[in-house]
């Protein structure tokens, strides 16, 4: 997370990485909204890269929100029995869209270029839908949260980065 001059930096850094980790799943979203639109639009092909780039993506949100689940929520509800509704509405949100995850995995598997116009366009739609409810759900988020983040003293979380904190593509511990 980068040195720090005290702890309240430190522990402000989980409130911004949180920012940053939304940020960087924004740009991914967007990459894979911008060549699905290019293949639709006969600027671009359908490749093995695309679909893998797409199933890379899902499972980044994926380990995002699991991440919240079972790590920052439980943490912010003890600490913060007052954000119960706030945590409920971020997880029902989660399973929104773990689900439209499911259906763009079960879009693309199997699914070879060159890719029918017909299934591209149902996988940008699902992009287009996912970009949606996941720009409003990591505003929401950011704005109902951070400050409660920023106050947590979770040593755990500074000596390994955890699931929710981590953005696309870094690697796992023990990696």
């Amino acid at each position: 997370m980068g040195s720090s001059s005290g702890a309240g930096d430190r522990l402000a850094a989980f409130g911004e990485r949180l920012a940053e980790v939304h940020d960087a799943l924004r740009e991914e979203l967007d990459r894979l909204r911008e060549d699905a639109g290019a293949h639709l639009a006969g600027r671009g092909k359908w490749s093995r890269e695309l679909r893998a780039h797409c199933l890379a993506f899902c499972a980044a949100v994926e380990r995002h929100h699991t991440g919240e689940d079972d790590g920052a929520f439980p943490v912010l509800a003890r600490r913060y029995p007052e954000l119960g509704a706030v945590i409920e509405r971020l997880e029902q949100d989660h399973h929104l869209v773990a689900a439209i995850l499911r259906r763009m995995e079960d879009l693309l598997d199997g699914v070879e270029p060159p890719v029918p116009e017909t299934e591209a366009r149902r996988v940008k739609g699902e992009l287009d839908g996912l970009a949606a409810i996941l720009e409003s759900h990591f505003t929401y988020e950011e704005r109902q949260i951070t400050a409660a983040l920023d106050s947590l003293a979770v040593p755990a979380w500074t000596e390994v980065t955890p699931a929710f904190l981590r953005r696309p593509g870094d690697e796992e511990p023990g990696d």
